[in-house]
């Protein structure tokens, strides 16, 4: 065995292990699903309060866009991630609590990362992390109850509100939340009480549909006609275009998966009846002339994508003298871009060298061709991919109950207003990222491995590895889905384009998504 081979099994095995590692960490982080939904039912909240001036035709659309009973669905909703957080903060609690029965050692404070828990720092590191964690959780628990309350008021569940603002009244919690849930009872007690900073506190601690529905309420028991006028006015506004967002958001979405599910439907049966005629079979038995091994195939992955992602350019960055942790969100899309490039030029880079001496490449590998039907295959593939992962979505969430961890971008995108800074994340996931991970699983590791496989055992074991590689649990199954259609697509239109702008098309969308939830 020579070194070069040694030291590659080496390389694989540690490999094998972090990502291991990744993934089972991951487990102990919420999916982005769950705030997702939140964001969700607060702009079905603000668009189930518009009023349309122009009649019965309006009406019936509001009828077509609106779902039944938006407050009761809102408050499961909202049940279902007050139980999630309470989960997460007795969890956290708990790990306080075996960690303060370790002696306490004095190390220099460093800085705290937003979210996560480094179970490899010192024990006052981790005591640090998981205290902010715990301010966190319960930050997070008493928005969800000053919301809930508002809720259950609107629903005629006056006591059981009155309850759930009582839940506020412990000393650990924010003050302002506190003062904010006295003044929501008071407001909504009989008889009413109304403290002198009532509408301060509901501006600053409330927002969208239950700022507004709280103001409506103090305005209305001080009998300020002007300010009571100007809050309906602007709820009605805002109302108008969170049911705009809400078409964008489900009706473009929804028709392409319909077309998608017709789509797979056809295809399905033309291969059923016309056999290997059918445009789903076309090229599927095709397979390219791979001149390399399985050694290449490893370097490739393991010094170029693995090391690359996860140790040498995090590693090249920290050496930069870059004040951290870095603030503002035009910055961190930026960084977030920087990363990536640098890791798939490396990635790329190393996949060059590896394969350089076998150059020239047999016929059809790495095929960009614009003269083609390319965008046909992107296009229908897309559609198509739309229902298959959303089915395959809802099972997931139903097997890891809200965790599992997601894609951190996806967090950034959400909470970014600013339009550069949407720009840039765009850059990342419509553009850098279909072109570098098409050209990697697709263009390289799925045609490498029909060595070894038959084509369409490539395209399942390419597109597992295409869902680990984001090192989230809760992401491997839907991710899986969407690599197969992926892995379908090109194999069958043999052009490097095709699932490249299926790629761009499937993150645009989300990021779009995203964008418009995030600014109600």
């Amino acid at each position: 065995m020579t070194i070069k081979r040694l030291v590659l099994i080496i390389s694989t095995v540690i490999a094998v292990g972090l990502a291991t590692l990744s993934l089972v960490s991951s487990w102990q982080k919420p999916q982005f699903q769950s705030r997702l939904e939140l964001y969700q039912t607060n702009i079905a909240l603000q668009a189930q309060a518009w009023q349309p001036e122009d009649g019965d035709n309006l009406q019936v659309i509001r009828q077509a866009i609106l779902e039944d009973q938006p407050l009761e669905n809102a408050t499961k909703q909202y049940q279902e991630a007050q139980i999630s957080v309470q989960a997460n903060l007795d969890k956290v609690e708990k790990q306080l609590a075996q960690l303060s029965s370790q002696p306490k050692i004095t190390t220099p404070a460093k800085p705290l990362p937003q979210e996560t828990v480094d179970t490899n720092a010192s024990p006052e590191v981790t005591r640090q992390q998981l205290q902010q964690s715990l301010k966190q959780q319960q930050q997070l628990l008493g928005e969800l109850d000053l919301r809930l309350g508002i809720l259950q008021v609107q629903q005629g569940q006056q006591d059981l509100a009155l309850k759930t603002w009582g839940k506020l009244q412990q000393p650990t919690l924010n003050t302002e939340f506190q003062d904010t849930a006295t003044v929501l009872s008071g407001i909504w007690s009989n008889p009413p009480r109304i403290l002198p900073n009532a509408q301060q506190l509901i501006q600053k601690n409330l927002d969208g549909w239950f700022r507004n529905t709280a103001l409506i309420q103090l305005y209305q028991l001080q009998q300020r006609q002007e300010s009571l006028a100007a809050v309906t006015a602007a709820q009605q506004s805002a109302a108008s275009q969170a049911v705009f967002k809400l078409t964008l958001i489900g009706t473009i979405p929804a028709l392409a998966a319909l077309i998608g599910t017709i789509l797979l439907i056809f295809l399905l049966t033309q291969r059923l009846l016309k056999g290997k005629e059918a445009l789903l079979a076309q090229n599927g038995d095709l397979v390219w002339t791979t001149p390399w091994d399985g050694e290449t195939i490893l370097q490739v992955f393991v010094v170029g994508f693995f090391f690359m992602g996860q140790i040498f350019v995090p590693l090249l960055l920290s050496l930069l003298p870059i004040p951290r942790p870095i603030v503002g969100v035009r910055l961190q899309a930026v960084s977030v871009l920087i990363s990536y490039l640098f890791v798939a030029v490396g990635a790329l880079s190393v996949m060059y060298f590896s394969i350089k001496r076998f150059f020239p490449l047999p016929r059809l590998w790495f095929k960009l061709q614009l003269r083609d039907n390319w965008w046909v295959w992107g296009l229908g593939g897309y559609c198509t991919a739309l229902p298959i992962v959303v089915v395959v979505s809802l099972i997931n969430q139903k097997l890891w109950q809200g965790q599992g961890g997601s894609n951190p971008l996806l967090q950034l995108a959400l909470e970014s207003q600013d339009g550069v800074a949407l720009g840039i994340f765009f850059s990342t996931a419509a553009i850098a990222a279909p072109l570098f991970e098409e050209i990697l699983f697709r263009g390289f590791l799925l045609p490498s491995l029909t060595r070894y496989l038959p084509v369409w055992g490539a395209i399942l074991a390419s597109s597992l590895l295409f869902a680990i590689a984001h090192l989230s649990l809760s992401e491997v199954l839907p991710l899986t889905a969407l690599g197969i259609v992926l892995g379908v697509v090109y194999t069958r239109s043999r052009n490097l384009l095709a699932p490249m702008l299926l790629h761009s098309l499937w993150n645009s969308g989300t990021l779009l998504s995203l964008f418009l939830l995030g600014s109600n």
